[in-house]
């Protein structure tokens, strides 16, 4: 656990370092109480990869769409021309995240990933959305 959380750190330590943004955590604005994570993975310059993960009991109370639209605001603010995020095609509800920041469902990528938490060792496949900026 202890290599995995210093790995993690030296990780998103080297992305702040290479690129103009990169992870996030999501905390509760009155605790400070951790729920899950967001971010930019950048591609290229001009392209990067976004997505959330929220702690399930914090599911359905907006903090996943909250945390997607302050991570368009940075993409944006940093001049991103692209960003897009995968998700599970039985999850509607991040569907609905995804849609509600103004990203359009692009494809199905088939046999794509694998969710250890769903099917472990079996790839899956997955939805791709995507934002476009001017």
């Amino acid at each position: 656990m202890i290599e995995d959380t210093v790995a993690f750190v030296e990780f998103s330590d080297a992305e702040w370092e290479r690129w103009p943004a990169g992870p996030y955590l999501i905390e509760l604005r009155e605790r400070g109480t951790l729920l899950g994570g967001t971010g930019l993975a950048f591609e290229t310059r001009h392209r990067a990869a976004t997505g959330y993960v929220v702690a399930r009991d914090a599911w359905g109370h907006g903090y996943a769409t909250e945390a997607l639209q302050a991570v368009v605001k940075i993409a944006e603010g940093v001049s991103l021309q692209r960003i897009h995020a995968l998700c599970h095609p039985e999850h509607a509800a991040s569907w609905r995240v995804l849609e509600k920041c103004g990203f359009t469902r692009e494809a199905t990528l088939r046999r794509y990933s694998e969710f250890p938490n769903l099917r472990p060792g079996e790839s899956s496949d997955v939805l791709c959305y995507a934002r476009t900026f001017c």
